[in-house]
């Protein structure tokens, strides 16, 4: 909720202690501004609005306000600037959960879905350092795959971008089942673990096939990190696996 707040919120000052805090997104996505009223212990609304715009002649939006001077205060406090933002947000400085927030961000600001060809993806669009060094530590955490984005010349935006097999594994950690996020993104998400590298595709290395000692093996220690060790794969490899795994993607051993 944090992430989503740090990339589409918006904080505004009002005279004295007034103020609001404002999500404005299109009405297809009112499920998680519904969401996000039910996780706040403060009054808040949701309104509707109908408006033309550049891209459609009825454009339906939807707008969460929360007014309440606590709830700012603390939003604040955690690392949502008043007024323009894009360019300072930064992960918060307490202990949180790096996924949740990750999946925030890349909810309101990123991208996932498939390419023209048909191959995965995973892209992120933010005009913070912060926030894109986060995004490329994270990635590089769980897939292994390194990435150092730097800001375009046209409008100063950093893109990070990740496809193929890294793609699944990323979406993999970050859209686990029952998690808080848009449902469409979820739904994609879900969609890009089914790929399969085509036959005859070369890949960037050689692949491996799973053995059925090596699933009980992953099963048993459930942590991609520690069977990467034991089975001398990737954690990106063991990651993807045990989520394939766990969701009927693959068969389950014999014997497990």
């Amino acid at each position: 909720m944090f992430g989503f707040l740090q990339a589409d919120g918006h904080l505004q000052r009002g005279v004295g202690q007034k103020g609001k805090l404002t999500v404005e997104i299109n009405a297809r996505d009112v499920g998680i501004l519904r969401e996000f009223q039910k996780l706040t212990p403060f009054y808040s609304s949701i309104s509707t609005r109908n408006r033309s715009t550049n891209f459609s002649e009825t454009h339906t939006s939807v707008t969460w306000t929360l007014c309440s001077l606590n709830a700012r205060t603390k939003l604040s406090e955690l690392g949502l600037p008043y007024g323009r933002k894009s360019k300072t947000i930064a992960p918060p400085l307490i202990e949180f959960s790096s996924r949740d927030y990750l999946r925030g961000i890349i909810d309101a600001d990123g991208s996932v879905g498939f390419t023209g060809k048909g191959f995965p993806f995973v892209s992120l669009t933010t005009a913070s350092t912060s926030v894109a060094s986060y995004a490329c530590d994270y990635g590089k955490e769980v897939t292994g795959a390194e990435r150092n984005p730097k800001r375009n010349n046209r409008d100063g935006i950093y893109n990070v971008l990740y496809t193929m097999e890294v793609a699944q594994c990323l979406v993999a950690e970050l859209y686990y089942p029952g998690c808080l996020s848009l449902e469409r993104k979820r739904t994609a998400a879900a969609s890009l673990t089914a790929w399969m590298r085509p036959a005859g595709m070369r890949a960037a290395h050689s692949r491996r096939r799973w053995a059925d000692h090596e699933d009980r093996i992953l099963l048993k220690l459930n942590s991609p990190t520690a069977a990467a060790d034991v089975l001398g794969r990737t954690v990106q490899s063991c990651n993807l696996r045990l989520w394939r795994l766990r969701n009927g993607q693959v068969p389950m051993p014999s014997g497990a």
